[in-house]
């Protein structure tokens, strides 16, 4: 069963080219529906470059989902230091005051490694998740708040395979186009 603050780890043969093997934090999960955000993907951007008015900030901007890619979010683990934040599993917090942010950063009270920016999101209709876990295209594991601050992008899907155990630590090890083999 998943449940806000799990991973979603795209299964080794997945073929839809926005989620090969991604790593996705889930942030929002309701009957409503749910939303989450691609940890693993970097863009080749600043926030500078996005947003006007930000302060020179050195922080990745990251590709969260093929969903409203005309917006900006953010993961941080500030806490209460920002207001209207929301927790989302243990150490790892959704939004928040997005002017407080700027005065945090221009005050020097944010590090780049206690932020995350996400372009666009990750959502699913309700049914459609579970659907999708059911029929295998998902693996669930439980976050660890390194896994969203502290881990590369580029090494993160497999170490969340591996940390899972045996299994998926050998379907970790599986190369990206098997027929090349």
């Amino acid at each position: 069963m998943i449940r806000q603050g799990d991973i979603l780890l795209a299964e080794p043969f997945m073929t839809d080219s926005c989620f090969i093997k991604t790593a996705i934090l889930i942030t929002d999960y309701h009957p409503t529906g749910t939303v989450g955000f691609i940890l693993n993907k970097p863009i080749n951007m600043k926030l500078n470059d996005l947003v006007m008015n930000f302060p020179d900030f050195d922080a990745e901007v990251y590709f969260g989902g093929p969903v409203l890619t005309d917006t900006i979010h953010f993961l941080h683990n500030l806490g209460d230091l920002l207001e209207n934040s929301r927790l989302v599993a243990k150490g790892v917090y959704w939004g928040g005051n997005f002017e407080r942010l700027k005065f945090l950063i221009k005050s020097g009270l944010v590090a780049s490694n206690q932020i995350r920016f996400y372009v666009g999101y990750s959502g699913w209709s309700p049914g459609q998740l579970e659907e999708e876990i059911e029929s295998a295209s998902w693996v669930i594991s439980h976050n660890d708040p390194n896994y969203v601050f502290k881990s590369p992008s580029e090494q993160l899907w497999k170490k969340v395979m591996m940390d899972k155990g045996e299994i998926y630590a050998i379907l970790s090890e599986l190369p990206d186009n098997i027929n090349f083999n």
